[in-house]
């Protein structure tokens, strides 16, 4: 999977569905229509991934734990809960019941990207987190990635 650009906005139907914008549908074609769906751990947002990405993060994760740690289990069993979903053949997906809780006002959506997965948001909720972010970026990327050096510059 390719890195994924983009925030788009759409709508929930009252069936729980929503139909993928075509800028992000593009990024996103390949020939496994399976998608996985699943509750951010960080954020109150659902994650929609491909399965071959979602499949890869997995098996880099179980990589660094520990099988035999309960600890280990317990992360690697939050991470990996999702649902399995297709898109249909009109670009819609439905949204599981167990994650439609999520989606608080039920209507409008924000599809944020995310490198390899794109964060699916009530729009009320996601314009409260965003507003809300008091923390500077520039000084965040200074601290956690240094400064370039000359000949990166």
């Amino acid at each position: 999977m390719s890195l994924i650009l983009g925030k788009e906005y759409c709508k929930l139907d009252s069936n729980g569905r929503f139909k993928l914008p075509i800028a992000l549908k593009k990024q996103l074609e390949s020939s496994d229509n399976r998608f996985v769906i699943k509750n951010s751990i960080f954020s109150e947002c659902l994650e929609l991934w491909t399965y071959a990405s979602f499949e890869k993060e997995i098996e880099k994760l179980k990589s660094k734990l520990n099988p035999y740690s309960i600890e280990d289990r317990h992360l690697l069993r939050k991470f990996s809960e999702g649902n399995i979903i297709e898109m249909d053949s009109n670009d819609r997906f439905v949204i599981p019941a167990e994650q439609k809780d999520v989606l608080k006002s039920g209507k409008e959506l924000v599809l944020q990207s995310v490198g390899d997965w794109i964060e699916i948001w009530d729009y009320d909720t996601y314009q409260k987190e965003t507003s809300a972010a008091t923390t500077d970026y520039a000084q965040q990327a200074n601290q956690r990635l240094g400064q370039l050096s000359a000949e990166q510059q």
